[in-house]
Formats: C-alpha cells, structure tokens, sequence
C-alpha cells in the first residue's frame, strides 16, 4: 500500500520505532538515520547483546550513520530528507532544530514533506521539556489509576502500553498526512505528544465519571460481574468470561449444565453469592486446556488467559500466521499482510549497513 513511499527516521528506543515498523509493514522504505554509537536501543543491559526491543521494532529498515553534530553530515541529513515523503524525529523539543534538522530546515528543501514530532508531552506547554517514559505518560493519563489491585494500590503493567499506542497513533497521523498531501499536494506538521494519545482510551471513563463520580469505567467491564470476570482453572491458570450479551451467557450455562444461573447473569463476582461460589467451585474442577476446548466448541466468549511462550503453539494464532521464527528468535511478523498483500519480512540492519547505499546516490 505504501509502496514508494520513502521515511527518514530519526527516533530511538520504542515509540518511534513502533510507528516506522507498522510503516514499513504497509511497504514503505524507512531509513533509520543513527548516530555514530547507534540506536540506544540495539544494546542490552550488559552491552553486549542486541536487544530484544531493537530486534522486535526495526525489522524492514534500512540503517544510515551519521553525525548530526557534523556540518557536512547535517547537510546529509537535508539531502535525504530532499528525498523523502516523511520525516519522523523524537528529539526534546527544539532540539531538531537546533541542529539543523528542524521542520523549517527540511521544508525548505522539501516543501511537501510531512514531518513528525514525537514526544511525551508536545512541543509546547509547560512540561514540554520534561523528561518521560511509559510510566509517566500512564500515570498521568489516568490510565494507570484503572489498573489496580485489590488493596487499591496502582499495578505497573509489564507492556509498556503508552509507548506502543504512542507509536500506533503516529502512524495514524502519518498515513492521515499522506491522504492530505495526496489531495492537496501540501505537507503538514504533526506535533505528537504520547500522553494526549492515551486520553481517548479514558473516553467513556471521563464522561462516566463526570456524570455519576465512578472513577473505573463501565462497570459492567470491570470484573464485578459473575458474567465478565476471570476464573482460577484447576491447574492454577486462568479463563476469561465475557459473556455480557445474554444469548452468550446462557450458551455458558447449557454448556455446563446450570441452566438455573440464566437469571443470575449480572450477579456479582464476589466472596459471600453463592452462585459465584458455584461457578468458582466449577472452573476450578477442569484445567486450561480442558477449558479451551469447551471454548471452542461452546460460543460463550470464553477465552484462556495465555503466556508469551504458550502464543506460538496456540491453534486459535497458529492459523493466522501471525508469529515468526527467525531461527534463533520469535517475532511478530508482518501486520499489514491480511489487508495490503505481503511485504518480505527482514532482519534489523546492522549499524550503518545502508549508508554507502544511500548516501552515495546523493549528489553534492
């Protein structure tokens, strides 16, 4: 789909990234510009190994070092953007431009370009030169308020869910961008701040709260309820229930032979009702894998509660192809495929592989 459309990338670590990959899966040419020490992200902890996260988020890409603290570099830097359809840097704010990469120093060799600003909290405001991360733009978004245990102290998810919505929605921006330039041959200026993209995910929690005081959403999703909650299995895994249309949870209730819970579909899943107790009870008398069989043959959104390790095996994925072997790693393989027709998976660059290729077409 994106086929012949070229991205110039100056971002590092997660979001950015994320946003170029899902490009790049759609066809588009990313050219990953790097420092001299390249990517922070290709390194481990130790420094020793490349990193899962470079090695998940920059398959496809091309890699160009240069050094934008040298002249004749930065003038590099304008020639390939000259080339370019998008432009994408993850600097603090001012900073691109304060090189010499800024959104008026590539508009004026590009007119057209569509030029991104991907930060944590926008080019303007008063934390704009904050420092963040995922957990800062989760916190401050309300999002990390909803995820919560039972003592009420705020649980860090494991995902870090900011930076790859931060990237899902640059993306987004981009491909709207590409629509207008298509129809207007103008280029546009997206400053994305990641913080403002989790807020749309907390859409019906503000409009809820703003109209009863309930902080966490529509109650009917929050677990509370016999019909829409997680069970403990036999083996000590878990299945999800999400029966909330009544044709569904009464396909559960004849499926286990308790038609008399039909009634109690909206009772709550908690110590002391006895119909949850029954079903507690009852889930715990099968494993997982016994569990996902009645799933499958039984149409009542029950769905198991699965491990990384376990997504590989998994039928319900396996079909869709979704999940690579690289020989020495898994990854998660082309998401465009299904809707744009395939693009070759390849392996993350090396540091500076593509830089002769690229830089040696340019014209001085």
């Amino acid at each position: 789909m994106l086929e012949g459309i070229r991205v110039l990338d100056f971002t590092q670590y997660l979001p950015g990234p994320h946003a170029t990959l899902r490009l790049a899966d759609m066809g588009a040419d990313v050219i990953k510009v790097e420092a001299p020490f390249g990517d922070l992200a290709r390194f481990s902890l130790d420094e020793h190994e490349q990193s899962p996260v470079f090695l998940a988020q920059n398959r496809k890409k091309k890699s160009v070092v240069l050094n934008l603290k040298n002249e004749e570099d930065r003038k590099t830097a304008l020639e390939l953007a000259r080339e370019a359809d998008v432009v994408i840097e993850g600097f603090r704010p001012g900073v691109a431009a304060r090189i010499g990469i800024g959104y008026e120093e590539i508009k004026s060799v590009k007119p057209d370009i569509i030029y991104c600003s991907l930060t944590g909290y926008g080019q303007t405001g008063s934390i704009s030169h904050l420092g963040g991360h995922d957990i800062n733009y989760m916190s401050l978004s309300g999002m990390l308020a909803q995820m919560k245990d039972h003592n009420g102290k705020p649980h860090l998810p494991s995902n870090t869910i900011a930076d790859f919505i931060g990237g899902i929605s640059t993306s987004e921006a981009i491909l709207a961008a590409l629509v207008k330039r298509m129809r207007t041959n103008e280029g546009s200026y997206i400053d994305l701040a990641i913080t403002k993209t989790l807020l749309p995910l907390m859409s019906n929690h503000i409009v809820i709260e703003s109209l009863t005081g309930e902080e966490h959403g529509v109650e009917r999703l929050s677990g509370a309820f016999v019909c829409y909650t997680l069970y403990e299995t036999s083996d000590q895994r878990f299945i999800a229930i999400g029966a909330l249309e009544e044709k569904f949870w009464c396909n559960f209730c004849k499926g286990v032979g308790k038609e008399e819970w039909e009634k109690e579909q909206f009772s709550r899943a908690e110590s002391g009702n006895p119909v949850y107790e029954e079903i507690h009870a009852l889930i715990r008398t099968k494993s997982l894998s016994e569990w996902s069989r009645f799933a499958r043959e039984v149409d009542c959104c029950m769905s198991p509660v699965l491990e990384t390790s376990e997504l590989i095996d998994t039928e319900e994925l396996k079909e869709w192809n979704l999940i690579s072997d690289s020989g020495s790693y898994r990854y998660v393989t082309n998401q465009a495929t299904g809707f744009f027709g395939a693009t070759p998976d390849t392996e993350p660059p090396a540091l500076g592989a593509h830089t002769k290729e690229y830089v040696g077409k340019l014209s001085r």
